[in-house]
């Protein structure tokens, strides 16, 4: 009943934070009778909100939410991006399918230092969509790898989603970001290997006239990628090795972000005010969509839904795999209609619990859920990323689905893989310096 209530607030226009609060307020309204009736339910409504708004954003380990967003609205503002593409082209000329793998790499790099799907997207796709539309490669191959790739801005550490996870259910966000490297490495091979074996079997998605580049040419190049590899080792190397915590990572990734920007002379005013502004409107919409997660959370605990249906659950007597076919289809009807962060808040307070109750470790829970939330970017008809790709490609939403589906296809065998080779998260996470 609450869902539907969810979808009637957000279908009214309401945002997702409030709708959230109204959703939690409706709750208790509706199951007051299963309250203690020592105060008055506003009272009590009262109190709910203000302890549990405190305890979800009184995190230290959330701090770093807002810095790399700073530090990803930097990069962005400043054009350290389009001087990274700029260095990959002639690296990337002698494989097969050239230029197509651009996109793949850059977001791999870029969300390395970004940690978010849609800024990586975004920014990625208006760079290379119209120069390899120009260049005469695959435009259709092209928006299909931009689809794929842009989603692993949640996978590849730095990962907003990944941070939010870990401060909700209490798990290491140093492990977690340590977990996503092996699959967000696999997942990006994949996509390449595809572009590869596109490009064998029809030569004609890429121009026949071939770019060479020199030895000279490639090492003049990495003037341009040094400074932002050297960024991404120093932010997340520091986190691996135990030197920093995420938080102070990723301060030290605004400092090296604005020292790039000011090295480059990229660093105006504006474009340094955009950013921070930027920057305080995002971290305050994910901070009231937190707040309003947790405050639902505690409502679902008090009127007993998520007892409920966790009995419902185990009364089904599902397999362990099961329950995993059941969530994933869960993730990706809710990636229709909500954005990943939304998704994380509103469903880990119930779902956690059962998942682990049926033994699968949280830390592996954490990197299944964001690739399922990666796949609802990107799930037809109306994944969030299709759209923010149609506004920059200009195509219809049909056009881009088709070229996204065997991009689609890859992540739904990349979730199966981690399903039953689960040490593909968990090995580098239990060989992680304490």
């Amino acid at each position: 009943m609450l869902f539907v209530f969810l979808l009637v607030y957000l279908l009214a226009g309401l945002w997702i934070g409030f709708s959230l609060f109204a959703v939690g307020v409706t709750g208790m309204l509706l199951f007051k009778t299963n309250l203690p009736p020592v105060i008055s339910i506003w009272d009590k409504i009262g109190g709910l909100v203000a302890n549990s708004g405190w305890n979800s954003l009184n995190s230290w380990s959330l701090t770093a939410l807002p810095l790399f967003i700073l530090m990803g609205e930097i990069l962005f503002r400043t054009a350290i991006s389009t001087r990274l593409l700029n260095g990959l082209v002639p690296w990337l000329s002698n494989i097969p399918g050239r230029l197509l793998h651009i996109n793949v790499v850059a977001c791999s790099l870029f969300a390395a230092v970004s940690g978010s799907s849609a800024a990586t997207t975004a920014t990625v796709g208006k760079i290379t969509l119209d120069e390899l539309s120009r260049r005469g490669y695959d435009r259709s191959l092209a928006i299909g790898s931009l689809a794929g790739a842009g989603t692993l801005g949640f996978l590849i550490p730095p990962s907003l989603i990944m941070i939010i996870y870990g401060v909700l259910s209490d798990t290491s966000i140093g492990k977690l970001f340590i977990g996503g490297v092996i699959p967000g490495l696999l997942l990006a091979s994949f996509y390449s290997l595809y572009i590869m074996l596109r490009a064998k079997m029809k030569p004609s998605i890429v121009p026949a006239a071939k770019e060479t580049y020199s030895t000279s040419d490639k090492l003049a190049s990495l003037k341009e990628l040094v400074p932002v590899l050297l960024l991404v080792f120093v932010v997340l190397g520091g986190i691996y090795l135990g030197f920093t915590t995420p938080t102070e990572a990723a301060a030290i990734g605004v400092l090296g972000a604005l020292i790039l920007a000011l090295a480059y002379r990229n660093l105006t005013w504006q474009n340094f005010k955009e950013a921070l502004l930027q920057a305080v409107q995002t971290t305050a919409m994910i901070c009231l969509i937190i707040a309003g997660a947790a405050f639902l959370a505690q409502v679902v605990g008090f009127v007993g839904i998520a007892r409920g249906i966790s009995e419902y659950i185990v009364s089904l007597n599902m397999s362990p795999y099961m329950l995993l076919v059941v969530l994933g289809i869960m993730y990706l009807i809710l990636g229709m209609i909500l954005d990943g962060i939304s998704i994380v808040v509103m469903t880990l307070p119930i779902v956690l619990p059962i998942v682990t109750s049926a033994g699968f470790d949280a830390l592996w829970f954490g990197i299944f859920l964001v690739i399922m939330v990666e796949l609802s970017q990107i799930t037809p008809p109306v994944g969030f990323s299709l759209f923010v790709i149609q506004g920059i490609a200009y195509e219809p939403v049909v056009n881009i689905i088709k070229a996204t589906l065997p991009f689609l296809i890859i992540m739904i065998l990349m979730v199966v893989m981690l399903t039953f080779f689960p040490e593909l998260v968990l090995y580098l996470p239990n060989k992680m310096i304490q």
